[in-house]
């Protein structure tokens, strides 16, 4: 009888704790979820913040006189009516600025000796100088330096090229 008390207890204690061990039914559920809003329509990004051009500096020089350079014929270092009118727009920057120096580079294409394409550069640099001095800018503001055939903008050898490397370069410090 002590075995089958044993028993009555054991399966009591096992039933109790199979109780205590099963999940009670939820009587309320939780909301169901919202319902998600249609994703919006395309919308192209804000455009980057302007930047502000500091006055006075190279970039507004770019900016004003619309280029730093202009170009010569074969052999040639007269001013022509188009490098005159970015010679004037350069005059105006500089009457606006004037605690600033420049410098005026001389270039020729790779065509002659060494010795005649920095001579040519030089009279190129010159003209331009000259040209901005008898437009009110004072020459002391004004250095000139000849590259000659040194530094070319453009490699190759063909007309097109050497058109891009006679030239005369007003560079304004940064």
């Amino acid at each position: 009888m002590a075995h089958l008390t044993m028993r009555i207890a054991l399966v009591s204690a096992l039933a109790l704790s199979v109780a205590a061990c099963s999940k009670k039914k939820v009587e309320e559920l939780p909301p169901a979820p919202a319902a998600t809003a249609p994703a919006p329509a395309y919308e192209p990004p804000a455009p980057a913040p302007t930047t502000t051009t500091v006055p006075g500096s190279r970039a507004d020089f770019l900016e004003q006189a619309g280029t730093d350079t202009i170009h010569f014929g074969t052999d040639l270092y007269d001013i022509d009516g188009e490098s005159q009118g970015i010679l004037t727009k350069q005059a105006a920057w500089l009457n606006k600025f004037p605690n600033v120096a420049v410098t005026i580079e001389g270039h020729a294409d790779e065509r002659g000796t060494r010795e005649y394409n920095l001579a040519l550069g030089d009279r190129r640099a010159n003209a331009a100088k000259n040209f901005l001095v008898n437009a009110g800018i004072s020459a002391s503001r004004l250095s000139v330096i000849s590259y000659g055939k040194e530094r070319p903008v453009a490699t190759g050898s063909d007309e097109a090229s050497w058109a891009q490397n006679r030239r005369a370069v007003t560079v304004v410090p940064n």
